[in-house]
């Protein structure tokens, strides 16, 4: 079985209320086409950073968010994690904004998960930033995971 971090905006996306915007209306139903058909397939983890961002906003939804993350293994954030993470935003680069981004990316990378899902196409599944990800994190000893979004992975 493959494993997956999973991402906060895939929580996100899978506990919100349906948007009027189109294209976000259409990311929330494949979440939850992804979570209800193929996330079975697959060997699901979360770290500390997702539970932190989960945990945000109004209390209500952030209750939701974390009840649905509450039975997914937790990765650790550890010093190789953080060395990397600063590794990325350095010379991906990745904006000082996206320094969470970048522990996503890392804590991913050094527990040897094979896939981070995400809808985050701004600093994650941007495929601008794969190649040089992937330079960085094996430059580091790690090989990174495939960044993707649930429809990527649906189709594998």
């Amino acid at each position: 079985m493959s494993t997956v971090y999973l991402e906060t905006s895939i929580i996100g996306y899978l506990t919100s209320r349906p948007s009027r915007d189109l294209v976000t209306a259409a990311n929330q139903h494949l979440t939850q086409e992804w979570w209800h058909q193929h996330r079975k397939r697959h060997d699901l983890f979360v770290s500390e950073a997702v539970v932190a961002e989960c945990g945000e906003g109004d209390p209500a939804a952030a209750q939701e968010r974390l009840e649905v993350i509450a039975d997914i293994p937790l990765l650790n954030l550890d010093e190789r994690a953080e060395d990397l993470a600063n590794a990325l935003v350095k010379q991906v680069p990745l904006p000082e904004r996206a320094v969470v981004d970048a522990l996503h990316i890392a804590v991913a990378t050094v527990n040897g998960i094979d896939y981070l899902l995400t809808w985050n196409c701004a600093h994650l599944a941007n495929a601008a930033l794969q190649h040089r990800i992937g330079v960085v994190c094996r430059s580091a000893g790690f090989e990174p995971p495939t960044i993707c979004t649930p429809q990527q992975l649906m189709e594998i």
